[in-house]
């Protein structure tokens, strides 16, 4: 097994495509293709991690958040980012990084804080837009079936819920339909052949270099020919933030000290209290204040997350309850989560829940 297998699993979690244009997300330090030795996993890659994975004999990290943002100029160990990704290199420690991408992925950061806070009814709070696409093309009849079995194959055709979404020249549906009323001759080279087939199939937007790569093996002409559009859809299934239910209304202050037991937290700051139960609650891990406004449109009681600043909390207007309960804090059951999804996957290797306590912030 090399780094780029562990690399597939994760990216089935939580494909890079989907991470914010800002982050920096993917293998930031090492080659896929080493042969792997063990996996550590953590929120944070600092030197305590490094020296915890040469001590695990694990060659690859797989960290939460990137250690390396902003780009490097120089490698001098002045800084603790430099001394991270010196060390890594001098043991020959791969280091991944997913952040955003996960903080996007339906089954992600969110997810895991609605689990840990046992929420129902989840759904995300701020869908995606512009992560569905839409592919066309044309293709000798004969070969029509055996072109869209193959895009099928891998993925295409298949938005949220929906199995098997094509097109046909008269419109959208979810069949799979012949342009037998107005066939066009196709060509191979100059030479024209046969009539053709138009297909028209809608996919997310990760499957785009794997889709293009089967139409090109799987098409019969020298040069195809094709047209890619983007949709302006939201995604239901992609996006920042979730919203979800607790199983029966609580009052503030019970709901206050449910979060501090499930998420393990010391101090809560939150905005006043509203004298209202508190049902539908909206979470978003990490820095989440450009979500308040999405929260309140939700119809939440309450929004878990974290670097409110002191104007933010103004922002609640006797509408909702917001609650910063700690970068860190909200984050922290992340690793636990990859864990489990790579022990899943890979069930013969082990793969390690690190140890070390990545939290910045003490507390008096």
């Amino acid at each position: 097994m090399v780094v780029q297998d562990v690399i597939n699993h994760l990216e089935e979690l939580a494909p890079l495509a989907y991470a914010e244009d800002f982050d920096n997300v993917g293998l930031l330090v090492g080659n896929k293709n080493t042969k792997l030795t063990g996996v550590l996993v953590t929120l944070d890659t600092l030197e305590a991690v490094v020296d915890e994975a040469i001590s695990e004999k694990c060659n690859l990290i797989v960290s939460f958040h990137p250690i390396i943002f902003k780009g490097l100029k120089k490698l001098t160990g002045k800084n603790y980012v430099e001394r991270v990704v010196m060390k890594a290199i001098k043991h020959d420690i791969a280091i991944y990084s997913m952040h955003t991408a996960l903080d996007n992925a339906i089954q992600g950061v969110n997810d895991m804080i609605c689990n840990q806070l046992n929420l129902k009814n989840k759904r995300i709070l701020i869908p995606q837009s512009e992560t569905i696409k839409k592919l066309s093309t044309y293709v000798p009849k004969n070969e029509a079936e055996q072109l869209r079995t193959a895009l099928f194959e891998i993925g295409a055709g298949h938005i949220g819920n929906y199995s098997d979404c094509s097109f046909n020249v008269e419109g959208y549906g979810t069949f799979k339909g012949n342009d037998a009323s107005n066939p066009t001759k196709g060509q191979k080279g100059n030479i024209h052949t046969e009539e053709e087939t138009k297909i028209t199939v809608t996919y997310v937007k990760h499957l785009e270099s794997q889709l293009l790569q089967t139409l090109f093996k799987t098409h019969s002409y020298e040069e195809v020919a094709y047209e890619i559009t983007t949709l302006e859809n939201k995604n239901q299934n992609i996006g920042m933030g979730m919203v979800g239910e607790l199983e029966a209304p609580m009052d503030e202050s019970n709901f206050l000290t449910h979060i501090k037991a499930t998420m393990h937290t010391k101090c809560i700051r939150h905005s006043a209290f509203l004298n209202k139960k508190i049902k539908k609650v909206a979470v978003l891990g990490g820095s989440g204040s450009f979500a308040i406004q999405a929260a309140k449109q939700s119809g939440a009681d309450a929004f878990i997350t974290a670097d409110l600043k002191y104007h933010d909390f103004f922002t609640a207007e006797n509408s909702i309850l917001l609650a910063d309960i700690g970068h860190y804090e909200s984050e922290q059951f992340t690793k636990n989560g990859l864990v489990a999804h790579l022990t899943k996957k890979i069930t013969n290797f082990a793969i390690i829940l690190s140890k070390i306590n990545t939290n910045p912030v003490k507390y008096f």
